[in-house]
């Protein structure tokens, strides 16, 4: 009985306290009839928080390691935030999360546009910037300006704040007509320009910098109109208690970084991405992968690995080339040096069953003799860089990390680390000098993008590339609403 009265205790004087801040800041205008911390008690009282989601690579999914997603760690950060359990219910499309927050949820968070005429709605403050892009099929030219798009087959997503862009260009082009869909997602607007089913689509600049390595035959265009701020979503008429509690985290974690480097671990890759060569990298998938598949799962049920882990290493080495040769004549698809082959009992590097069995083995022998105390994802990816570099220079770059202030158990600061082995500052001051420290560390950044497009693709081929195969005839008409133009 004291442990519920001093939970009640606590209940109370969070909400009180998120009543003060609330009013000091004055984000909102307070209502008068509900006490200002009344939904943020509830949620406190019921131990978990409901969140309205949707389940896209943007916003939440399921990944190697469980959910993830750009909003979804900021849900379950928030969450923790708050002292409860996160609760989520990730079937929406845009246009029915925000009558889900209005009538049962506690709040919306499914890449929404912060908009000013939302009744019922208070949205937090702005979290990222969204800034409306025209992307199109490659092979159609000129698509330089909003002029362009007049005779194109045009499409956008419902409420999900890119058809405000199109109303406001369609004042100076009332010709301008477009399909708006309620029931798809972005990677299935993609596929539709990708399959020729559309000529061109809106979306926000992030989400194709998400997901652009997956249709590459869709070409960036030009942006539209100006930014809108993505926001969460609470409903009003229940007190200001979350909502200000929301703003303080999102505040919190902006002042401290942690949103920039979430914003820059999901959806700063495009440039990259080009560097990899996307393109080349899918036609690999389709025309060389499944002639080594079966190989590299087998390995992985040798060796414990995930087997499209083992497939990334074999596309960084060899782009799943069994006759490869590199200038210092390592060889084979998993490019196994000589002494390394003969460890490994490998006698013919150019046999690919043998150089994936044996590049597995030799991976898993690695990755078994570092330090106990390397753990987690730390300790794969310093194994992948000592595949690449050499375990004595891994070593000598944790060493170099321990004399910087850094902990040589961490993938961070290891791989911050093995650039300076090529200083004569800091190679002088290890056992195995000098090493190129630089290509590890591009080495094993390559292995986790091509194991996160191995992945990807692999869920989501069925669900969106099968669109492929649809002919343009075939497109469900009530998947879109067709917008007109205006008439003059």
């Amino acid at each position: 009985m004291p442990t519920l009265i001093y939970q009640h205790f606590i209940a109370y004087y969070r909400a009180y306290f998120a009543m003060i801040a609330t009013l000091l800041l004055i984000l909102v205008p307070r209502s008068s009839s509900v006490p200002s911390g009344e939904h943020l008690a509830q949620i406190n009282a019921k131990e978990f928080i409901t969140i309205h989601t949707r389940n896209t690579p943007t916003t939440y999914y399921e990944g190697r390691q469980g959910p993830t997603g750009f909003e979804y760690e900021l849900m379950h950060r928030f969450a923790d935030y708050l002292g409860v359990s996160l609760n989520l219910n990730a079937s929406h499309h845009p246009e029915s999360v925000l009558p889900a927050v209005r009538e049962q949820g506690d709040l919306g968070a499914a890449a929404l546009p912060l908009l000013a005429d939302s009744p019922g709605i208070h949205y937090t403050r702005s979290i990222i910037q969204m800034q409306p892009l025209v992307v199109y099929r490659r092979g159609l030219n000129g698509i330089d300006e909003p002029a362009d798009l007049v005779d194109l087959e045009l499409g956008t997503l419902s409420e999900a704040g890119t058809s405000q862009a199109l109303l406001s260009l369609q004042r100076d082009y009332p010709s301008l007509t477009w399909k708006e869909s309620h029931e798809l997602e972005v990677a299935e607007l993609l596929a539709r320009v990708e399959n020729g089913t559309l000529d061109a689509a809106i979306i926000f600049d992030h989400q194709f910098r998400l997901n652009r390595l997956f249709f590459p035959n869709v070409e960036r265009g030009f942006f539209l109109g100006e930014p809108l701020s993505l926001a969460w979503a609470v409903p009003s008429g229940r007190g200001l208690g979350l909502l200000e509690a929301a703003n303080q985290f999102l505040q919190e974690l902006q002042e401290n970084g942690t949103l920039e480097q979430l914003v820059s671990r999901y959806f700063g890759h495009d440039d990259y991405l080009e560097y990899v060569g996307t393109r080349t990298f899918l036609a690999h998938l389709d025309e060389r992968l499944p002639n080594y598949t079966e190989l590299f799962k087998q390995a992985a049920r040798d060796t414990s690995f995930d087997w499209k882990l083992l497939a990334a290493v074999g596309y960084q080495e060899s782009h799943w080339d069994p006759t490869a040769v590199s200038p210092t004549g390592v060889r084979g698809l998993m490019m196994l040096t000589n002494p390394t082959a003969s460890e490994m009992g490998v006698a013919d590097r150019t046999d690919a069953a043998q150089s994936i069995d044996g590049g597995a083995r030799y991976l898993r022998s690695i990755k078994d003799r570092l330090p106990d105390s390397i753990t987690g994802d730390d300790r794969l990816y310093m194994a992948m860089a000592a595949y690449n570099v050499g375990l004595g220079h891994l070593y000598d770059a944790r060493k170099i990390a321990e004399l910087r202030g850094g902990d040589p158990d961490r993938w961070q600061d290891v791989r911050a680390a093995l650039p300076l082995l090529q200083e004569r500052e800091w190679h002088s001051q290890t056992r195995h000098g000098y090493a190129r420290g630089g290509e590890p560390v591009i080495y094993v950044r390559n292995i986790r993008r091509y194991y996160e497009m191995i992945e990807y693709v692999e869920r989501s081929r069925q669900q969106f590339f099968q669109l492929e195969q649809t002919p343009a005839s075939e497109e469900p008409l009530l998947l879109f609403d067709i917008i007109p133009p205006v008439e003059q």
